[in-house]
């Protein structure tokens, strides 16, 4: 008996996942979905993360991709597989903002990172020692989901040393490549100004976050900093009075 080229199967409440043979056109795969849909919640289907064509039959199918399931367990052996859904509550993929949603699924997303370069007279850092990692940063973090990079670095330096400082100018932007179990990222260095040296007395610090912060001569970032922040400064300072900001990866 020759198998079925599509299968649907309800594996929880409200809840199917499909599967199809590699000859099947995109749209039997679509039609199965939209015909699953009517009587489940979602439906889904996992994809060989090697398998390009399956991930084009998904996608065109109207399946949004969520993320990957690691370690699924298939004919014994654990394997990663990417998980696509659709919802019965999405908005149709042939109608602009469910295109535009399908897309924006599978697309690359990067993390921003937003940063602040505050400065005293002497023309010192401001660098703090944190508490997750054994070199000092400038003040700053993850940028939100959302937030504006410009917003957000003012959010992060209130919250983590409770001074309210308005990002200035952009300085730089420094691509960081992919490290050390973390994913390429974006780097925003935002002009924090100049302020006199006794602001320090008035931080509070996230004690989660920092251990403390000080202002630093430029000796002194190379020496406590990572080589690519100690890069990632100087190239910020060196922008300050050029009026534009630059564009670096990792500090060069």
């Amino acid at each position: 008996m020759t198998e079925p080229a599509t299968i649907v199967t309800t594996v929880a409440e409200g809840v199917a996942r499909i599967t199809w043979t590699p000859d099947q056109p995109v749209d039997v795969v679509r039609n199965e979905v939209a015909a699953a849909l009517l009587e489940h919640a979602r439906v889904e289907a996992l994809v060989d993360p090697g398998d390009e064509p399956a991930q084009r039959v998904a996608t065109w199918a109207g399946l949004r991709r969520e993320g990957v399931m690691r370690g699924v367990t298939v004919d014994g052996e654990p394997v990663d597989r990417i998980v696509y859904a659709r919802l019965a509550t999405d908005v149709p993929a042939h109608e602009p903002e469910g295109f535009r949603a399908l897309l924006n699924s599978f697309l690359p997303r990067k993390r921003a990172i937003g940063q602040m370069l505050l400065r005293d007279p002497d023309a010192r850092v401001l660098l703090c020692q944190l508490t997750y990692k054994q070199d000092w940063d400038l003040p700053g973090g993850v940028v939100e989901v959302g937030e504006s990079p410009h917003s957000a670095v003012s959010r992060e330096v209130e919250e983590e040393l409770g001074l309210q400082v308005p990002a200035g100018a952009l300085l730089l932007t420094d691509w960081l490549p992919a490290w050390s179990g973390w994913d390429d990222a974006l780097c925003l260095v935002f002009d924090g100004g100049v302020h006199a040296a006794t602001v320090t007395d008035a931080i509070v610090r996230q004690t989660r976050e920092i251990r403390s912060a000080e202002f630093c001569t430029l000796d002194q970032v190379r020496q406590r900093a990572a080589d690519f922040t100690a890069r990632r400064v100087e190239a910020a300072l060196a922008n300050v009075d050029r009026g534009g900001p630059a564009y670096t990866e990792s500090g060069r």
